[in-house]
């Protein structure tokens, strides 16, 4: 149990020059949360073909470093992708995938016939994922391509929100 700091805590250095005690200056916030954020294209049409995937992964990766989010792993199969990344602590996982899929879907409007009226799902998941299970996510998303001929998006979403402890109703998962 911790101890609580009184009129002789250290002095550390303060604005403006003042010398403040530790407990009346605010600490930097730090935060370090993983996810994996998984969305499919809309009706899971099979438009993200393996010849457009390095660009749309590439796409995806600078979305998230502008909004201050740390790029981990990025991939994904035909119809749906998948990103593991540390969230920023300043935008939210809901404001996030906004901005990802807004502008990824207009960026992949412009990248071929089959996808000018490219749209993703109205929905997501988002799975927290422990640091220590990071190795193992990066390599379950690079192994997209073999795993996808074993599962469908939808067995292996269904899949992930049990593992997940998400319970929902499956009419209202799909569009």
């Amino acid at each position: 149990m911790g101890e609580a700091l009184g009129r002789d805590a250290p002095k550390i250095c303060g604005l403006k020059g003042r010398a403040n005690t530790i407990e009346n200056v605010m600490p930097q916030s730090l935060s370090q949360i993983v996810i994996q954020a998984v969305f499919s294209t809309k009706e899971r049409v099979p438009n993200l073909e393996p010849e457009i995937r390095p660009e749309l992964f590439a796409f995806l990766t600078t979305i998230l470093r502008e909004g201050g989010h740390t790029p981990i792993m990025i991939g994904g199969h035909d119809d749906h992708v998948h990103m593991l990344l540390g969230l920023s602590r300043t935008e939210t996982v809901a404001k996030m995938i906004e901005n990802t899929k807004v502008a990824s879907s207009k960026w992949l409007k412009t990248t071929g016939a089959n996808r000018r009226d490219f749209a993703w799902q109205r929905g997501y998941g988002t799975f927290g994922v422990s640091y220590s299970a990071v190795d193992q996510a990066i390599a379950y998303i690079a192994n997209q391509e073999e795993h996808h001929k074993k599962e469908s998006f939808q067995d292996e979403y269904l899949r992930l929100m049990m593992e997940n402890g998400i319970v929902t109703d499956e009419r209202y998962v799909w569009d």
